[in-house]
């Protein structure tokens, strides 16, 4: 799905775990076909609002290909394995999803509901067969922005969140805020993670390192 706000001619692809939640917050505020202050929380989770208004969907050419080329199309991308170690300390540790997998609570996989790190990065194949959520939140970024970033206007790190507001702004001539948005109280770093499972991740992260060579340089 191409996020839009057709009154500024903005066109964003989302990414998960790649600051969706604050930037589609953001332009939900911006829309005035949105009603913010009327929208109602589908589950426990605040944030999950701004995805139901916006939900995040996997790239279909021909749906950005309806973009007018004078829109302000952009993307967000993130650091590809600290998007993974988001994931786990959002998505495994703060909101505990792998206790809603069927498959891990029956007991048809023999997989731990509360994994450590390490473990859980080691057999992220496993998880993601278990579990769609992890699924869609480890899924290659380019699956989410098209194999062609020069498509877009602007292709936003992570760490700029302030230049894309900024930018946002001047695009639209009003005030822009992004929220923190799903932000995790576990402390995690690369560091962290043992060297097996850096090595177990290694085929994964140099396909998301080439795909993002302009943008992140694999450190590690």
């Amino acid at each position: 799905m191409v996020i839009q706000v057709d009154a500024y001619r903005i066109a964003y692809m989302a990414v998960p775990k790649c600051a969706s939640s604050s930037v589609k917050r953001a332009l939900a505020e911006l829309d005035p076909q949105i009603d913010t202050a009327s929208l109602e929380v589908p589950t426990s989770n605040e944030n999950s609002k701004w995805h139901a208004v916006y939900p995040t969907q996997r790239f279909r050419p021909h749906r950005w290909e309806k973009v007018p080329d004078d829109w302000f199309g952009f993307t967000v991308v993130r650091d590809p394995l600290k998007r993974l170690i988001a994931c786990y300390t959002d998505r495994v540790v703060t909101r505990r999803e792998l206790h809603n997998s069927p498959r891990i609570r029956s007991g048809q996989v023999n997989l731990p509901a509360d994994p450590d790190p390490d473990f859980f990065l080691q057999n992220l194949g496993a998880y993601r067969d278990a579990s769609s959520v992890i699924k869609h939140h480890t899924m290659h970024i380019w699956l989410f922005t098209g194999p062609k970033l020069e498509k877009y206007q602007k292709v936003y790190k992570i760490e700029d969140l302030e230049t894309l507001r900024g930018d946002l702004a001047e695009w639209t001539q009003t005030d822009v805020a992004f929220a923190s948005e799903n932000k995790s109280d576990i402390s995690l770093d690369i560091d962290d993670l043992s060297d097996q499972t850096l090595a177990s991740l290694g085929p994964w992260l140099r396909e998301e390192y080439a795909f993002l060579k302009d943008h992140y340089a694999q450190t590690r």
